[in-house]
């Protein structure tokens, strides 16, 4: 059929759902609710299935290995409960962690196995860490080694189960077509060959009526066919179709596939990539969080003296006050008090203007100026840290006069605010103090797409160089 310029092509779309049992329904609906809520805040039914599947695989391979050794239990059975359970605590939250608990578009199909796989290793490996700390297994050893093997397959065949309730409770996924007509018609009869579950429910060539199709249709999907279609759809309406759980994803060509994308999916035989309005995922703010606590509460008999030690000598050295209130611009935009250890003579901004400080500013109290290069006048920002205001690694806070300035000129200088910003970052032991927002925003752009603990840990060991060396 043509499909016009400006108009989306609506097709008649049967319902192919099977509703519960009238018993299943009812109390899913009265649980809609709290759920829902869980669900807000990262909770999975699918992590509860995890938790009943691990814990009683551990029980298998137990009752497995009493048939062939009855002697092998050397403990009582609530000492191998209580292993079992903390065992499937630690993988549960491990998995969450590594991302195997993100809501996953519909379409297409992901291997499941090497994510499973580095998920049940990291767990197994967490137990050891336990085993060292409780000197005693969670649980035997010969059970954990038959678990290794096994239970990545247990989580793949979970998710495969997850995926069939789904389609069975809410119909398959029903899809919106943007492209030109040629593309459009192909992507169909791919979709019709391979991805028989799927619906098409409109196909449009302009992606400015998209939203009105989308809720016309009830779609569930957008396949976006166009390679060069992504900047007509971000910031919206990708934006708000992900907040109501539609999935959006970009067909690529080979030429972007060799460019070394990650998380290539196949749909219909050809390649898409999932488009998501935030790079972080959720896990991952909330992993990077967890780490921040950890070294803040684990180091705090260390850097508690020192900021008491520093708050002294600005006493001594300039007088009151001590310490700095600036407005800053946080994660997502949300502004907060940034404290700092005050180095400038009171009322350096008496003009009311914000300026930017450079390195021989006349502002500064010259028996201070050390605590510039050496990053001191920082530490307050630790209780910033401890408030979830900001991270120990991150973009560098601005404040909110200078972040509309260089937004201005610098395109795309908001991504920088999708992680909360941090005590130090990429930019600061990368770049130097004076170097152009345009340039550190492209470290902060690479921090965000490749982050992981390890990314953090080098550059907190990079920033004592920087610090040690005052390098400004």
């Amino acid at each position: 059929m043509a499909v016009g310029s400006h108009v989306s092509e609506s097709e008649p779309v049967i319902s192919t759902s099977r509703p519960f049992p009238v018993w299943a329904e009812w109390v899913v609906n009265l649980l809609s609710r709290p759920l829902t809520w869980l669900w807000d805040r990262g909770f999975r039914m699918l992590g509860l299935l995890d938790a009943v599947a691990l814990l009683t695989l551990m029980t298998t391979i137990s009752l497995v290995r009493t048939v062939f050794d009855p002697g092998w239990a050397t403990y009582p059975t609530e000492n191998y409960v209580l292993g079992f359970s903390v065992a499937t605590a630690i993988h549960v939250s491990v998995n969450y962690f590594t991302g195997l608990y993100e809501r996953e578009p519909r379409l297409g199909r992901k291997p499941w196995l090497p994510k499973t796989t580095i998920a049940t290793g990291i767990g197994v490996g967490v137990q050891s860490v336990a085993f060292v700390v409780l000197d005693r297994y969670l649980m035997p050893r010969w059970n954990l080694a038959v678990f290794l093997m096994l239970a990545s397959f247990v989580l793949v065949f979970n998710r495969g189960v997850a995926r069939r309730l789904t389609v069975r409770r809410q119909g398959p996924p029903r899809v919106v077509l943007v492209g030109d007509a040629a593309s459009i018609d192909l992507a169909a009869q791919h979709l019709a060959a391979t991805d028989r579950s799927a619906i098409v429910t409109a196909r449009i060539r302009q992606p400015h009526r998209l939203i009105d199709s989308v809720v016309t249709s009830d779609a569930t999907d957008v396949l976006l066919l166009d390679v060069t279609a992504f900047g007509s759809v971000y910031p919206e309406p990708l934006n708000s179709l992900e907040l109501a759980g539609v999935g959006f994803l970009q067909r690529v060509s080979a030429r972007e596939t060799l460019l070394g994308l990650r998380s290539v999916r196949e749909i219909g035989g050809m390649p898409f990539v999932a488009l998501r309005s935030h790079t972080v995922p959720a896990h991952k703010v909330r992993l990077k969080r967890f780490f921040d606590l950890f070294l803040v509460v684990v180091f705090a008999p260390l850097w508690m003296p020192l900021v008491a030690g520093v708050a002294l000598y600005v006493r001594v050295a300039a007088g009151g006050p001590v310490l700095y209130h600036q407005t800053r611009v946080g994660r997502n935009g949300t502004e907060f008090e940034c404290l700092k250890f005050r180095t400038m003579v009171e009322d350096a901004e008496e003009d009311g203007r914000a300026r930017l400080a450079t390195l021989d500013d006349d502002r500064i109290v010259p028996s201070l100026r050390w605590m510039r290069s050496m990053r001191a006048d920082e530490l307050p920002q630790l209780w910033n840290v401890l408030r979830g205001e900001m991270s120990l690694v991150g973009p560098r806070p601005e404040r909110p006069e200078l972040v509309a300035e260089i937004t201005k000129r610098v395109p795309g200088y908001v991504r920088r605010n999708e992680l909360p910003p941090g005590l130090t970052g990429l930019a600061q032991v990368e770049g130097r103090y004076g170097t152009d927002a345009e340039f550190k925003l492209g470290y902060d752009i690479q921090y965000l797409v490749n982050w992981s603990l390890v990314i953090d840990v080098q550059i907190l060991l990079r920033t004592v160089w920087v610090v040690l060396s005052r390098r400004v």
